[in-house]
Order: structure tokens, then C-alpha cells, then sequence
């Protein structure tokens, strides 16, 4: 090594010092990020006085730990997570809210009657939090009761009410049938209390659920569930309406309102009816009394009343008596009815009809005509509203049905005038023109087409004299013209002369003749070309008529190229 590090520069010892550096500082960080990594959450989310607890359980413990977050949350090695957990839930760490009914678990001889009550009363607190928090979207919660307080005199007992502070976990959303079950599962357990009277609170301070009237709708004055039963009542009543004259008007050509008044003071009546026409015999009692026998007679005295009177007249009586008495009671009726509170005490209707809307076709365009529904469509909407809504006239119900154009109505533009007639068209007289030339629109089109066809006419032309050309030199001499026939075949004077030249001379003069007689032709083709152009048979026929017409009648036809030279520049 030492020889090595002999023959290694100086660059190169650095260079492997700090290779050897960073390596070691990788394998060191590599280590601490693995049994970092090792470490599991022991518990979150937990107060700070609970926290300082477990942290001095496990100092105690020789667990070691890690504080991240603020303390908030415990993180342990993952081999002793579930050793550590078992060891704190048997020292009652942590404590989940305040605690329960174990507060009874030690006797306590010493405490006093009020001791005892304050202490139910956080037993039952600590029972509530731990029940509340058992629901899925609650993270932590807080309860408060007020337990009832009995008197002797009425205006002094006060009822028993409830409040509820709950933290929602994050991302959680409570509805408000999870309100509604947090207070009747808190009036559940208080005795006396009612669900009306527990209050919901979230921790940003938002009322979720808040305490009712005790007599619900009964009252004077209608209070805030008096408000929602009216304004059920009325949603229902307008969706009856709606569902009624959606299909006989139109989706959009009607607007209907209720508005009911309720009377929200309940009451028990009594009431009874005498009926004098009616009569019951409710008792009835007769007694009949009849004696019969004989009775001393003669001069009372003393001869009577001796052991052996002397004889007397005798004589004899008999008496008889009856007795009745019957008892009479008129027919009665007795009725206790109780009057329910948010009874429908008056009741309005209105319904607005939108109306019908034609164009009317006037000499400067369209004018608006309104026609509102007939008497008879208004009087069958008045009974189709009548029978849905329970309309009772001897209650004070009105029902007003109007018909009155609506804005969207109003707003409908009318139709596009049609085109006016030609200029032409009246003035014409006997000037006829055809129906391409007296559309404005089509004469662009008609002119382009007429010198489409005039061009394709010249190109055909020139093509047709393009190939004759060939036929006229290989063909007979039928198709060639006089000229070429003269200079091509040689004169009778110079007869000897031809017939004395070389088959070289010969040669020569027939190219120069060929070569003259493509001149020659190519001159007609240019002279052809300069002459009038070609015109198509519908075209000749069109120009022909139209000379015709402009030649019997010119002022009409100037009139005519006035008015549309005119109609170009106002364009």
C-alpha cells in the first residue's frame, strides 16, 4: 500500500480521500434513513398533557421513541409497536376524553351529596364524548349538561338542556341526520331532556343543530319551524299546480304563487249539545199500596173497653195507593276536539297566463297582434286550480288568475320580409326578359357560364385545326388547300430539269415545300383566331332574343340597366 500510494499523485490521493468520504457519509445516511423508516406512529393526534405521560412511560419503559409534528404525534420502533401499545393501555394511557363511570370504581366514603352529583355528572359527560367520537366523521368531542331543576313552584323548574362540541376528522363532512342522531342519542341518556333542547356546535364555532321552542309550532308568534312548515305547505300546493298546467299551457307560459297563512296556536275544545227533541226516560219507579179488614165500631168509653162488652155495631174498610216516579233526560252530545297546530288559516292563489302572439302583415312590414286566452281556457284553469288546492270560500281563499304578454314574448322578433320584386318587373312591358337575366343574383352566374362556353367553343376550335394539320401532308390532296397543291408539285416548265435532278435535289425541295406549307398554315390558324368568337347555340339564342327586345322597346331596357347600375353603387 505504501509503494501505491508512492506512485499516486497528489490529485489522485484526493481524488480517493474523497471517494472515500462520500461513501462512507452514503452508507452512514442510508443507515440512519432505514432505522428511522423502522419507526411507527404509537399514537396521533394527542394532547400535549397526555403526551408528556407516555413519553415519561416509555423513558421508564427504555423504549426509545421519536416526537415529530410538535409533539402531536409518538413514533416507536415497528418490532415493539404492539408490546408498546398493550403496556399503555394497561397504565391507561391515553386517556380518550374525560373518563367515564370508573370514577365510581374506588368508594369513597368521605364525598358529600354534592360531591357525588358533580361527579355523576362528569361520568355522564365522559360516557357521551366516548360515544359521540365512536362515529365515523367525529375525531373528538366535548359535552355539556345542565341537569333539570325541580321546584316546588312551577315558574321556577327549569328543563334540563345539552351542548355538544365536536371536531370533525379531516375531510369529513357531517350531514344534518347525523346532527339530528347526536341529539337523540344525548336526550336519550338524560333523564328529562328533550332532543329539542341540545345544541351542536363544530370547533369553528358553526351552529349545526340548534335548540327548538319546547311547544314546537304552538305559539303566538310563528317561530323558525313554523316558517319551514309554511313553507312546505306552499311548495307542495305550487308543485300540484305546476304538474296540473304544465301540460294544458306549456312549460314556459305560465307563472303561478301560494301564499298560506297558518295558524300555529294550538288548543283543546270542548263542546256540548243539548238536543230538546229528543228525550230518554233515564229512570222510572212505581209504588202501589192497597189495606182491607175490619174496624171496631160504636161509643168509645169505658163499657168498651170492659172484659165483656156489650154488642156493637161492627163495620168494615178497605184503602189503595199508587206511586210513580219516571225521570226524563234530554239528548246530549259531547265533543273535546284538539286543534293541531299549523291548521291552514287563509289561503291566495295567483297565476299569471302568458298570451298567444301572430304576425299581421302590413304595406311597411309585420305588426304584433296579442290574443289573450279565451273566457272559457281562464274559467277551466280557475276549477283545475279550485280542486287542486282545496280552495274554501267560506275560509277567505282568493284565487286570481291574469293573462298579460310576457317579456320573452315581447322580445320574439318577427319574420324576415320576403324579397321584393325586380325593378324590371313592373316597367318590363313587352320587354320579356328569360328568367336567368332577371335574377340580379344569377347575372354573375350567367355571365361566368356563358364565357365557360365561349372558352371551351375556342379551345375546341383550335384543337380541331391543331389536328387536321397532320392529315392534310399524309393524306390525299382532297383535304389540302389549292395554294399547297401549286407549290408542292413542280411546274411543266421546269419538267426536264426535275427529272434531270439527284434523288438528293429532290429531297431537299420537298422539306422546303413541306416547310412552306406549314407556314402557309399556321397563318390560317392566327387569321382564324382574329375572327368573331365562337358562340354556343343557347347563347346565340339568348343574344338573339335579347336584341330583339332591346331594339323594339331601347327605353325600357335602359331603364332596366339604370336600376341595376344604380342597385351596384348602393351596394
Amino acid at each position: 500500500m505504501k509503494s501505491l500510494l508512492a506512485h499516486l499523485s497528489i490529485r489522485q490521493r484526493i481524488s480517493i480521500a474523497a471517494v472515500a468520504v462520500l461513501l462512507a457519509g452514503g452508507i452512514y445516511a442510508l443507515v440512519v434513513h432505514q432505522r428511522e423508516a423502522d419507526f411507527k406512529p404509537l399514537f396521533t393526534g394527542v394532547p400535549p398533557d397526555e403526551a408528556a405521560a407516555i413519553v415519561q412511560k416509555l423513558k421508564e419503559s427504555g423504549v426509545e421513541y421519536r416526537l415529530p409534528e410538535g409533539g402531536g404525534t409518538i413514533l416507536v420502533p415497528s418490532a415493539r409497536l404492539a408490546e408498546v401499545r398493550l403496556t399503555m393501555a394497561a397504565a391507561g394511557l391515553p386517556k380518550t376524553g374525560r373518563m367515564g363511570f370508573e370514577l365510581f370504581d374506588k368508594t369513597n366514603f368521605g364525598a358529600t351529596e354534592f360531591a357525588e352529583h358533580i361527579n355523576y355528572r362528569r361520568a355522564l359527560e365522559g360516557e357521551l364524548e366516548r360515544s359521540v367520537m365512536s362515529l365515523e366523521a367525529v375525531e373528538q368531542a366535548r359535552v355539556h349538561l345542565t341537569f333539570p331543576k325541580d321546584s316546588v313552584f312551577l315558574e321556577a323548574q327549569q328543563p334540563a338542556k345539552a351542548s355538544v362540541l365536536v371536531k370533525l376528522r379531516p375531510g369529513a363532512r357531517i350531514t344534518p341526520q347525523n346532527v339530528q342522531a347526536i341529539d337523540h342519542l344525548v336526550a336519550s341518556a338524560v333523564e328529562g331532556l328533550s332532543p329539542d333542547a341540545v345544541s351542536v356546535l363544530d370547533m369553528n364555532g358553526n351552529l349545526l343543530g340548534r335548540p327548538k321552542p319546547a311547544g314546537g309550532l304552538d305559539g303566538p308568534e310563528p317561530s323558525e319551524a313554523g316558517l319551514d312548515y309554511r313553507h312546505k305547505i306552499e311548495s307542495d300546493l305550487l308543485a300540484k299546480i305546476n304538474s296540473t298546467l304544465e301540460p294544458l299551457l306549456g312549460a314556459n307560459r305560465y307563472r303561478a304563487g301560494v301564499s298560506v297563512e297558518c295558524d300555529f296556536s294550538g288548543a283543546e275544545q270542548s263542546e256540548e249539545i243539548f238536543d230538546p227533541t229528543h228525550s230518554v226516560m233515564v229512570t222510572s219507579q212505581r209504588t202501589e199500596d192497597s189495606t182491607t179488614g175490619a174496624t171496631a165500631a160504636g161509643v168509645p168509653g169505658t163499657a168498651s173497653a170492659l172484659p165483656r162488652p156489650a154488642a156493637r155495631a161492627s163495620g168494615s174498610r178497605g184503602a189503595s195507593r199508587v206511586t210513580e216516579n219516571i225521570t226524563y233526560q234530554t239528548s246530549r252530545t259531547v265533543k273535546k276536539t284538539r286543534l293541531p297546530a299549523g291548521a291552514v288559516r287563509r289561503m291566495s292563489v295567483a297565476v299569471l297566463v302568458d298570451q298567444d302572439l301572430s304576425w299581421q302583415r302590413t304595406p311597411q312590414g309585420f305588426r304584433r297582434v296579442l290574443s289573450p286566452p279565451s273566457p272559457e281556457k281562464l274559467k277551466a284553469i280557475r276549477e283545475l286550480v279550485s280542486g287542486i288546492t282545496g280552495f274554501t270560500a267560506e275560509r277567505g281563499d282568493q284565487i286570481v288568475i291574469e293573462s298579460l304578454p310576457f317579456e320573452s314574448t315581447l322580445a320574439i322578433e318577427p319574420p324576415p320580409l320576403p324579397a321584393p320584386p325586380s325593378a324590371a318587373k313592373p316597367n318590363a312591358g313587352p320587354l320579356s326578359l328569360p328568367a336567368v337575366f332577371q335574377d340580379r343574383k344569377m347575372l354573375p352566374i350567367a355571365g361566368a357560364a356563358v364565357g365557360l362556353l365561349l372558352l371551351l367553343a375556342a379551345g375546341g376550335v383550335m384543337l380541331s385545326r391543331r389536328r387536321r394539320v397532320p392529315g392534310v401532308q399524309t393524306t390525299g390532296p382532297a383535304e389540302l388547300p389549292a395554294a399547297a397543291d401549286t407549290s408542292v408539285v413542280p411546274s411543266a416548265a421546269s419538267g426536264g430539269a426535275a427529272e434531270e435532278a439527284t434523288p438528293e435535289a429532290d429531297l431537299q425541295s420537298r422539306l422546303e415545300a413541306r416547310e412552306a406549307l406549314q407556314q402557309k398554315l399556321d397563318a390560317q390558324t392566327l387569321q382564324s383566331l382574329k375572327l368573331a368568337p365562337v358562340i354556343t347555340k343557347t347563347a346565340e339564342v339568348m343574344a338573339k332574343h335579347l336584341r330583339e327586345k332591346i331594339s323594339k322597346d331601347p327605353d325600357i331596357s335602359a331603364q332596366v340597366l339604370r336600376t341595376w347600375i344604380r342597385e351596384e353603387d348602393e351596394r
